[in-house]
């Protein structure tokens, strides 16, 4: 892992501190971190992306496990920023939090518990409102079952991509929108959830007591894992463009002007946008893609490609203000069929496949350490072709073949890795 940030070096206390007082000055450092906030901003800035994931991301936060001490730093520290940008409170008692209840544990069977939605509100006077969120939680140290790591437990996971990246993403376009001269027609709702690595409880939560109207609302906005652009494709998926008749059509004119867009109809996916999605609001879901470094310890700030975070929230920025003007958006349910593939899997590779790659076959963003595809030799950037008789084409048809193998089977897997082609063989 790599060493503390400079600022940790700096703020720290000694070990004759007492506990409680080493984290009222780290959440004391955290809370005066400046930022800047020209009041003529009316662009994205890398600095500040920057400055929010180091911070969200610092060993300090332990993880930002929900309902966790480091889950309040970190909420402390968004609600100064909302704070700072003037945006009025939208949760409970006229503050920004939104208390939930949860159950810890792997699926909900650990203790119960209380987490927080952080939410900020900005009033344009306009009859509809655009909600902007990601969640703020992660792993912890590693002890909820969820971690890829082969030996997880007491080592912090900082999830800077997953999901720091993304509340850095709702807080810069807060900026934006805030600072922005030209009004838009709409109200926006910037919403940072907890929960979400247990089950989108936070999403849920806010989704069954709404801070405003649902039947105000125009359409929802997630970003999960948005810190990774390839620098060489530059390629984002955007998933949920089935949910109204707009997005296909809208993401298709601004694609290839700032980044190639790949679409996923599917308004059911594995993270906050599906809460929406189920109360009838159209969805869509910005991500860069997965890595080997995903739900492991070494999803560190360094890892992040800034510039590439700062083109994607341009690329939000440019599809809000493109359809401003448009009515009220219509919601279309969709097939869901991604979410019904999963359902059947039997057994798992342990890769990480990639979500935003148009060659014939998956190619493959990360491997597991432990897992049978690590076991059998195949390795991040393999494109695999064909699993026992069946030819791979996609990410959907990946997923539908594993559900037709048994665990302990073993069966040949035909991978292109570069100009060759390899057969390796595969124990589930």
């Amino acid at each position: 892992m790599p060493s503390l940030c400079r600022a940790n070096e700096i703020y720290l206390a000694p070990d004759s501190i007492s506990p409680i007082m080493k984290t009222r000055n780290l959440l004391l450092f955290f809370l005066l971190i400046p930022i800047s906030y020209s009041a003529f901003a009316q662009k994205i800035e890398e600095k500040n992306i920057k400055a929010h994931i180091k911070v969200l991301a610092d060993d300090a936060m332990k993880g930002r496990q929900t309902g966790s001490e480091g889950e309040r730093m970190a909420m402390e520290y968004i609600k100064k920023q909302f704070t700072e940008l003037k945006l009025s409170a939208d949760g409970e008692k006229n503050s920004f939090e939104q208390p939930f209840p949860f159950k810890g544990g792997t699926h909900g069977t650990g203790s119960e518990g209380t987490a927080h939605n952080v939410i900020a509100y900005l009033n344009n006077q306009a009859d509809k409102t655009i909600i902007i969120g990601a969640h703020f939680d992660h792993l912890g140290l590693g002890e909820n079952g969820s971690s890829l790591d082969a030996n997880p437990q007491g080592k912090i996971h900082n999830g800077a991509d997953d999901n720091a990246s993304g509340v850095a993403g709702v807080i810069e376009l807060a900026r934006y929108f805030s600072k922005n001269k030209i009004k838009e027609k709409s109200n926006f709702l910037f919403i940072c959830f907890s929960g979400e690595e247990l089950g989108l409880f936070g999403s849920k939560y806010f989704t069954e007591h709404p801070t405003v109207d649902l039947g105000s609302v125009n359409y929802m906005i997630n970003m999960d894992m948005i810190g990774r652009l390839n620098p060489t494709t530059k390629s984002v998926s955007v998933s949920g463009t089935g949910t109204s008749p707009v997005w296909e059509p809208a993401l298709k004119s601004i694609s290839g002007t700032q980044l190639s867009i790949k679409t996923d109809s599917a308004g059911v996916g594995p993270s906050d946008h599906t809460s929406f999605y189920l109360k009838n609001i159209p969805v869509l879901h910005f991500f860069t893609g997965s890595h080997s470094d995903y739900h492991k310890p070494s999803d560190d700030w360094d890892k992040i490609n800034y510039a590439g975070e700062k083109e994607v929230l341009e690329l939000i920025v440019t599809l809000i203000e493109k359809i401003d003007h448009e009515p009220k958006l219509t919601f279309l349910e969709t097939k869901n069929k991604s979410m019904n593939s999963a359902r059947s899997f039997k057994v798992t590779l342990g890769i990480m496949p990639s979500y935003t790659s148009d060659s014939s076959g998956l190619l493959v963003d990360g491997v597991t350490d432990g897992r049978p595809a690590q076991k059998a030799g195949i390795e991040t950037g393999d494109i695999i072709t064909q699993i026992g008789e069946y030819p791979i084409q996609d990410i959907q048809n990946y997923m539908e073949v594993l559900g037709k193998f048994e665990k302990g089977q073993t069966v040949p897997v035909k991978v292109k890795r570069k100009a060759e082609e390899i057969t390796l063989r595969v124990t589930f």
